[in-house]
């Protein structure tokens, strides 16, 4: 099944996977750049050769001011109803940042079962490609939760083993005033997984590395135990974790009164387009696609 023919919720086929080596191939170094205040942009492009290619996320003009005119890739996320640009439509507003032949497409990401493509023609004239990992991190993401789109392309293209860098950018995890950080995505698993995979060397962040006191306290106490430095430290978080929870009670309490408005208020408000989209979905599969 070639990617064009990819409907609403299918999965590629396999030779549209396979070719994506290929794709990769023609380029020196991969660069993942977060929605992040603290994504280094303009260093990375400074510092690497033409031959880079630079792989932005949905809303791009959170973190671009003006067209970029590098190699670019730009990853669509799904969501129930379809890509987030697509039913938001902007579409046309996100790939006006890529003019000129150097734009390598766009790729339509599923992350989760209950996510659905979009179809390519609802891209403006884009080439379009589909990547299905929907199956990919069931057995090793936190249940209930979402990967990010930023972090679910960095795991994949590590195991891929392309043979040549991959790098990010502004994947630091940390809430600001333009950024918020979404509870269905598991941010600490996530940050774990990819210090491992930088000091694996699977990935090359752009962040300089935080100086890691637990190693620098070893090398000046040789006889400290590992083992019980694991054990301690999880000991001083679960104390200090159970104080955050108790402080936590206690503003729930305090805006009990608040939160109740705030509730009645919701109830209030009219559905919103993309709810109303997932349930018109919903009722044409029920009715058998008519």
């Amino acid at each position: 099944m070639s990617a064009d023919s990819v409907s609403s919720a299918a999965a590629p086929g396999a030779a549209e996977i396979a070719d994506w080596p290929a794709f990769f191939s023609r380029y020196s170094h991969i660069v993942l750049v977060a929605n992040s205040d603290q994504a280094q942009l303009g260093k990375m492009k400074a510092s690497l050769p033409d031959t880079a290619l630079f792989v932005f996320f949905n809303k791009v003009y959170k973190v671009l001011d003006a067209p970029f005119d590098g190699n670019a890739l730009l990853v669509a996320r799904s969501g129930s109803v379809g890509a987030n640009i697509v039913y938001r439509r902007e579409v046309a507003e996100v790939l006006g940042y890529f003019p000129g032949d150097r734009f390598a497409g766009v790729v339509n990401l599923r992350v989760d079962p209950g996510e659905r493509f979009s179809r390519p023609d609802e891209f403006e004239g884009a080439s379009v490609r589909h990547l299905d990992l929907a199956s990919y991190f069931s057995d090793f993401y936190s249940p209930g939760r979402i990967p990010t789109s930023g972090f679910a392309l960095a795991v994949w293209l590590a195991e891929l083993r392309l043979g040549r860098p991959v790098m990010i950018t502004g994947f630091s995890a940390r809430r600001s005033a333009r950024w918020k950080l979404f509870h269905q995505h598991d941010w600490t698993l996530e940050q774990v997984i990819l210090r491992l995979l930088i000091r694996g060397g699977l990935v090359v962040s752009s962040e300089k590395a935080d100086i890691n006191p637990y190693a620098a306290l070893a090398r000046r106490f040789p006889e400290l135990n590992a083992t019980e430095a694991v054990f301690t430290g999880v000991e001083v978080l679960s104390e200090r974790l159970e104080g955050a929870n108790h402080e936590i009670d206690r503003l729930f309490s305090y805006t009990k009164v608040g939160r109740a408005i705030h509730t009645f208020s919701r109830w209030l408000k009219p559905k919103k387009r993309k709810v109303r989209l997932a349930e018109k979905l919903r009722a044409t599969e029920q009715n058998g696609g008519a």
